[in-house]
């Protein structure tokens, strides 16, 4: 079985992570979309929530599965017995950062291999950053998130 994560913070979800989730969940026989608890940062959405939008977003793909998980994603990677990571990459800056991450998960668990996949020109800007800050003043973020998500980033802004 191809097992494989898409990690990330998904805070929140964009149309381009979901476009990654569906365009992964036909090449692999399973997906697991990774949300990393990490503390250090102050996350909109906690864990809890980051998860539950995802498993709504995506549950018409029978085989992706929304787990979270804290530490190293190499770790996470042998806990759940995966062998692929998958990163999508919206410009040439991404490839250096993602091929240095890609390179340092080789070194530490061998059987660890990472695909890369572009962004559809759709999200190629599109960052869960960019949704925050437009959403924080007020912006239409109707073209970057699903209408579902919508109210709850709202709320958190205390927007309506």
């Amino acid at each position: 079985m191809r097992r494989a994560i898409y990690p990330g913070s998904f805070d929140p979800v964009t149309f381009g992570h979901l476009d990654i989730i569906k365009r992964s969940s036909k090449l692999f026989d399973e997906i697991i979309v990774g949300v990393l608890n990490n503390s250090q940062k102050n996350a909109l959405f906690s864990i809890d929530e980051r998860v539950n939008m995802i498993k709504e977003l995506t549950r018409e793909y029978p085989n992706v599965r929304v787990d979270s998980f804290e530490g190293l994603l190499v770790d996470y990677a042998k806990q759940v017995d995966a062998s692929i990571i998958i990163r999508g990459l919206r410009a040439v800056t991404d490839f250096e950062y993602e091929l240095q991450i890609a390179q340092t998960n080789h070194v530490q668990y061998q059987n660890l291999e990472t695909v890369f996949l572009t962004t559809s020109l759709n999200y190629s800007y599109l960052s869960s950053t960019i949704v925050r800050e437009f959403a924080s003043h007020g912006g239409d973020i109707s073209r970057f998130v699903p209408a579902e998500i919508i109210p709850l980033i709202e709320d958190k802004y205390n927007r309506k």
